[in-house]
């Protein structure tokens, strides 16, 4: 699933594309991917309305347009693809946006986990799913003591806890692993046994993990690119995730386990 690099890495792309383009109709081809409001109350709200800006938050792609936010969250496989009007449709092809430049700016989905909402701009980040997202990994608010108070008297292991978008926003299992090992923590250590000194080099290796994997593009891995076959470099800097053999550091074996139902990998002498 694409994790916070990768959701900047499409929204980078997709803004050289469409800003500024209004849309000019729209066809949903798969009901279950609009959560809000209702197919005919989406399609009919969103034409006319004009793409201003496109930013991200957590792993949401957010459409500043006229008068609403479009949210778009990609899940497993969400993809963008940019085709003439009237060109064959794809069968994973779910949602076309007709822009002014008669391109067909179409949502691709081979799962159809994807999910859309279109939400009035004075309220949308009062309402879900943005109103229960924790803060972003470079929001100066995120500190050792904020970490420390939403996990300290938490029994669910820190790599589950890193997953929860209600604490930090935009953390996935790929990068989980990666903030982890350079932190030298177990995934299966308790919250309730993390120190308020490990929730500060917790938060700096995830501003530093996530900092580099933006610029680099995020990670492609299995079905995900960012939009027309935009690949992502970081998976060449992977220290842990994906890895067997030897730990990088310590040359002790990688461990492949399961956290929270998640593949984790980490090294049991470097993580304590």
């Amino acid at each position: 699933m694409p994790e916070k690099p990768e959701v900047v890495t499409v929204c980078n792309t997709l803004k050289r594309q469409v800003l500024g383009r209004e849309i000019t109709d729209c066809s949903v081809y798969w009901d279950n991917i609009i959560a809000y409001p209702s197919v005919l109350e989406f399609t009919k709200n969103i034409v006319g309305q004009k793409i201003l800006d496109i930013t991200t938050r957590g792993k949401w792609l957010v459409f500043e347009l006229n008068q609403y936010l479009l949210l778009i969250h990609l899940r497993m496989e969400g993809k963008f693809f940019f085709r003439e009007v009237g060109e064959e449709k794809n069968k994973h092809e779910h949602v076309f946006f007709t822009l002014d430049n008669s391109i067909s700016f179409r949502f691709h989905d081979v799962r159809k986990f994807g999910k859309m909402y279109l939400l009035d701009k004075k309220d949308a980040y009062t309402k879900k799913p943005l109103c229960e997202l924790g803060l972003e990994f470079d929001d100066s608010a995120l500190t050792e003591d904020y970490l420390y108070q939403k996990i300290h008297t938490k029994n669910l292991p820190i790599k589950t806890l890193l997953l929860d978008q209600s604490i930090i926003a935009g953390i996935g299992n790929i990068y989980d692993d990666e903030i982890l090992f350079l932190s030298h923590i177990s995934p299966l250590r308790k919250g309730r046994k993390v120190t308020k000194k490990e929730c500060g080099l917790i938060i700096s290796n995830t501003r530093k993990v996530l900092s580099e994997a933006i610029l680099m593009g995020g990670t492609t891995i299995k079905s995900f690119t960012s939009s027309e076959g935009v690949h992502g470099l970081f998976q060449n800097k992977l220290a842990i995730h994906g890895k067997k053999g030897k730990c990088p550091v310590c040359q002790n074996d990688i461990l492949k386990i399961k956290v929270g139902g998640r593949g984790t990998y980490y090294c049991s002498k470097c993580q304590k």
